[in-house]
């Protein structure tokens, strides 16, 4: 591929994640053109076919985030289409998606997760034989979106409620206490890690990296170096990073998110095979501190990483 090649970069899209997927396509098609390349963006939409075929698109820059462009929908239909597209493949895709069938291969490949159980629509038991606070979650959304921290038994049927809005199955897991680290992949190397610090919200008992968290100014500190935490546990994170990307097929750009315990022992909670790339978003900000990737370069490596996977 060079820079006469018709880029189409996929963004927009129907989930939860619509606004967020603006902000890093727009921020990619914009490197794409100081880097010299022909880009169209392209709304994604139930015409995406059509508007492939088009607009001529030879390569597609997937940065859409959630449901039906990261689970292996397109995928699958570029894969027909024949166009040759950035990050994880079909299988790879769904997988990583689905928070309760990749914590099954995390375990398998020997990559420590937290205790969990899980529970589904119209099936909320009254009572769950875990210790609280627990972290409940929709097995298939991003972003952080329908995610609760329950202190108190009591309400824990609310929060399942709130996870089972959209999704048939939710995941009950157990609260790590410790630092939430999360580390960047690229094309299977780990490229270093950051720690993300929530600030405290009033009335919140425990802050966590939720939406507001994540995408408002100010409200989160990050550290893509810091100094307390431990070469060895650094290390064991990438490893890890490395290898979950390995066994779900995870290829481009992924971002694995860990909790680390008080004995600085992570456990994996999910890897994201499209990561964010707003200027708040972690994976160029590691990048750009670990490997010295500029943010034009790093969208341009992702690029150039495009293949058709034939299912992977």
């Amino acid at each position: 591929m060079d820079r006469r090649s018709r880029v189409g970069l996929l963004l927009g899209g129907p989930s939860s994640e619509r606004e967020v997927s603006f902000k890093s396509g727009k921020a990619c098609a914009e490197a794409l053109r100081r880097k010299g390349y022909d880009v169209v963006e392209i709304d994604v939409g139930p015409k995406l076919a059509a508007d492939l075929a088009r607009e001529k698109v030879e390569v597609a820059f997937n940065i859409l985030h959630g449901k039906w462009g990261e689970d292996g929908c397109v995928q699958g239909l570029l894969e027909v289409m024949g166009i040759p597209y950035t990050g994880a493949g079909v299988t790879a895709s769904a997988v990583a998606m689905d928070k309760i069938l990749s914590k099954l291969i995390f375990a398998d490949a020997g990559i420590p997760i937290a205790p969990h159980i899980v529970i589904t629509q119209g099936n909320i038991p009254d009572r769950i034989d875990m210790k609280f606070p627990v972290v409940v979650k929709p097995a298939t959304e991003g972003s952080s979106v329908g995610i609760s921290i329950v202190i108190k038994p009591e309400d824990f049927r609310a929060a399942a409620e709130i996870a089972l809005k959209d999704d048939k199955r939710a995941l009950v897991e157990k609260y790590i206490r410790g630092r939430d680290i999360q580390a960047a992949v690229l094309n299977g190397e780990a490229i270093g890690i950051v720690e993300v610090r929530p600030r405290p919200v009033e009335g919140e008992k425990i802050s966590f990296y939720d939406f507001k968290h994540k995408y408002t100014k100010g409200m989160t500190e990050y550290i893509t170096k810091p100094e307390d935490f431990s070469d060895d546990a650094r290390k064991k994170i990438e490893q890890y990073s490395a290898r979950a990307c390995e066994v779900l097929g995870a290829e481009g750009a992924a971002r694995i998110d860990f909790m680390v315990d008080e004995n600085d022992q992570p456990f994996i909670l999910e890897v994201n095979t499209l990561p964010g790339m707003t200027e708040l978003s972690l994976f160029p900000m590691i990048a750009r501190d670990w490997a010295g990737l500029s943010f034009d370069n790093l969208v341009e490596r992702i690029l150039l990483s495009a293949r058709l996977k034939m299912g992977a």
